[in-house]
């Protein structure tokens, strides 16, 4: 599973490459522990978004209302699952 960072960190990895830029971005990433990619493109949002670099939290829903309707879908399976399961056991108990 992916690592998670949280906006505070990216923030601070897009400032240390800007105060590091001689080393350039491979060290940079090697030094922070991250991959090279992820700190591309951790510039690239911070300098789009004025400073700031979206996170779009656990699950990387795009918005609360995606989220909302994932864990409601999900909520639907197991329902539909445990219902499934019910009517197996009524065909098998009433044989």
């Amino acid at each position: 599973m992916a690592t998670q960072y949280s906006e505070e960190f990216k923030k601070d990895a897009v400032r240390y490459w800007e105060e590091h830029q001689e080393l350039g971005v491979n060290a940079c990433a090697k030094n922070l522990g991250i991959s090279k990619s992820a700190l591309s493109s951790w510039r690239k949002k911070y300098q789009i978004n004025g400073g700031n670099i979206p996170t779009r939290g656990r699950g990387n829903y795009e918005s609360d209302e995606a989220k909302e309707n994932a864990r409601l879908l999900k909520e639907l399976r197991d329902t539909q699952d445990a219902l499934e399961i019910l009517k197996k056991a009524i065909s098998i108990l009433g044989n």
